[in-house]
């Protein structure tokens, strides 16, 4: 998955959240994301999987530095994008833009359709006048929804039809990478499908290339060239979409597949059920951060971190089992 052409590269990147705790106010850390590389090829889609709090929102917004890092690197077509000036960063949006995870509330309910969808196009001045129209009703087109529907507000739209809206705002500005947020994961399951089979009609015609976060593993195999899979701020797993979900080697995997619903009625798989909650981020275990649910730990496990490292084909995982 990390290749000198890559569109998108991360390298080590982290982010902790200061806070203040305790009766005398002792200093810590919530270790939201903490050191994971990955790269995304032009017009493909890189599946984020994982529990929910193990940094998939978090890396998203990193990457548009919607938030700033503590550590780390981000190149976007070769460029740093930490490294870049407000001018420079101002341009960079216009190339990566985000779907996020709840229609109800990323759009602004006082705006018509036609101005947030326009938004984007006022602030990095494109198009003007009777072109700019024309454009927001191409977009709206492109995504399933009507021309007539510049005038209307947000909530005159069903969940789907609003999500509707905010992929032809990220749209508007022609980005080549689109942080698709667990876009389906607010929407009715009969409205899921839809969106999908709209996103990948998008990513053929246009060209896009996708970072999808979410934590519907059926979802991601659809719709993925390569996978990641996160826990506790750490990836533990990166392989490509069929190699991952046939040969799953990191025991988090294991248990994420496990819990996948088979429609038939005739298969029993045996679900992996793993003890205990997640640790807290702020004070994660030493060593591998899955050992205290981990069925298969051994000995170093709770002492040493395992690092990524690839078994062939591009296959990389964080265990000491191998």
């Amino acid at each position: 998955m990390r290749t000198m052409a890559a569109l998108l590269e991360v390298r080590d990147l982290k982010k902790h959240f200061p806070l203040r705790k305790g009766f005398f106010g002792e200093a810590s850390q919530v270790r939201a994301v903490d050191g994971i590389s990955f790269a995304i090829n032009e017009g493909e889609t890189l599946g984020l999987v994982g529990e929910s709090g193990c940094g998939k929102s978090t890396t998203g917004r990193l990457i548009l530095r919607l938030l700033e890092p503590t550590g780390g690197e981000i190149y976007f077509e070769g460029r740093s994008v930490f490294q870049a000036s407000r001018e420079e960063m101002r341009l960079l949006r216009r190339r990566m833009q985000i779907i996020f995870q709840d229609p109800y509330s990323s759009l602004n309910p006082r705006m018509t359709v036609g101005d947030i969808v326009g938004e984007g196009m006022v602030i990095h001045k494109l198009y003007q006048g009777r072109e700019r129209q024309d454009r927001i009703a191409d977009l709206l087109r492109k995504v399933g929804l009507s021309p007539e529907h510049m005038s209307r507000y947000p909530h005159e739209f069903s969940g789907g039809q609003r999500q509707r809206i905010g992929i032809a705002r990220a749209l508007a500005v022609s980005p080549k990478l689109i942080v698709a947020d667990e876009p389906i994961s607010a929407l009715d399951v009969s409205i899921q499908a839809q969106v999908i089979n709209l996103l990948q009609d998008l990513q053929e015609d246009l060209g896009l290339t996708y970072l999808f976060i979410a934590h519907d593993l059926r979802v991601v195999e659809h719709v993925s060239d390569g996978v990641a899979v996160m826990y506790l701020g750490k990836i533990v797993e990166l392989a490509d979409s069929l190699e991952l979900y046939a040969h799953p080697l990191h025991p988090y995997t294991e248990a994420l597949l496990s819990a996948i619903p088979i429609p038939d009625p005739t298969s029993r798989p045996q679900r992996i059920i793993l003890e205990g909650d997640i640790p807290s981020p702020i004070t994660p275990p030493p060593g591998c951060r899955f050992h205290t649910r981990c069925p298969k730990r051994i000995a170093p496990c709770d002492q040493e971190e395992p690092s990524l490292k690839d078994l062939g084909g591009g296959h990389y995982v964080a265990c000491f089992l191998y």
